[in-house]
């Protein structure tokens, strides 16, 4: 899923770089030490704002039409839109668990049971040994 944002850019003066506020996402606010890096940053915060209402269950807030969002709080500041790829987003950072059926020999599954495994954290840790992650 895509979604786009509206972004206030404001400069930090008399200090470097930028600011960016998200309007629509209640303390969603970055910075970075330059324009590319700044859009980089608030693209990264709006969606782990968005990821994290997601995974709690809420609705994603509407998207204001930027004709409606001035930056004119801040000299020289100026307003821009995001777009965030969500799917994209959650691939690479969700946390939120999933459900996954598997199939073993009856004999293992009393033994584990007996021995009272977590079968869940049994799978996570096999895959993340297998997957060689960190």
């Amino acid at each position: 899923m895509k979604l786009s944002y509206p972004v206030c850019i404001y400069p930090n003066e008399p200090e470097e770089g930028y600011t960016a506020i998200v309007p629509d996402l209640p303390g969603c606010v970055t910075c970075g030490n330059d324009i590319q890096e700044t859009f980089e940053m608030a693209v990264d915060a709006a969606s782990g704002w968005v990821l994290t209402e997601l995974e709690d269950g809420n609705p994603i807030p509407k998207s204001s039409d930027i004709k409606n969002i001035y930056a004119d709080e801040y000299p020289n500041g100026f307003t821009s839109m995001l777009i965030l790829d969500m799917d994209s987003y959650t691939e690479k950072y969700g946390d939120k668990s999933i459900r996954k059926n598997c199939t073993i020999p009856a004999w293992l599954n009393t033994m584990a049971e007996k021995c009272n495994i977590n079968f869940s954290a049994v799978l996570q840790e096999a895959l993340i040994k297998k997957l060689n992650i960190q």
